[in-house]
């Protein structure tokens, strides 16, 4: 999808505006997973959150900045891999932990879907305002 800055940049504001209230959301979600309930290990998904990004952003890097060029870096691959690796344990944390009974379901459906706003928020950013490269 590519997104139209031309003009006044209405639709940058905007999109800055639904991401930001996107994200804090899925932070309120989460920390409320673990305030009602009186238990706090859903806050450690927290933490994947913030290092999610990390992996992509050190190993990015090493991409080639061809789009034609058929060439896959090992290293840009094993920073892709820990990044899936961190959102898929962020996503399944709560799972694991409600079937063990530590927290209870509603606290995983909150942190969960918290989850899925926050990672949502950020493949969305990234989409939305990554520079175009002409040709």
């Amino acid at each position: 999808m590519a997104a139209n800055f031309d003009g006044n940049g209405k639709f940058k504001h905007l999109a800055i505006v639904v991401l930001s209230m996107c994200l804090a959301a899925g932070f309120l979600l989460s920390i409320l997973s673990c305030a009602l309930y009186g238990n706090w290990w859903p806050l450690v998904v927290v933490f994947t959150y913030a290092l999610a990004p990390v992996p992509n952003a050190i190993f990015g890097h090493y991409v080639s900045s061809d789009p034609l060029a058929d060439v896959s870096s090992s290293v840009a691959d094993f920073g892709r891999f820990l990044t899936a690796v961190l959102v898929v344990s962020g996503l399944g944390l709560p799972v694991v932990l409600a079937h063990a009974g530590i927290i209870s379901s509603v606290a995983m459906v909150m942190s969960v879907t918290g989850g899925v706003l926050v990672y949502g928020t950020i493949i969305a950013y990234g989409a939305l305002f990554r520079e175009r490269q002409d040709f």
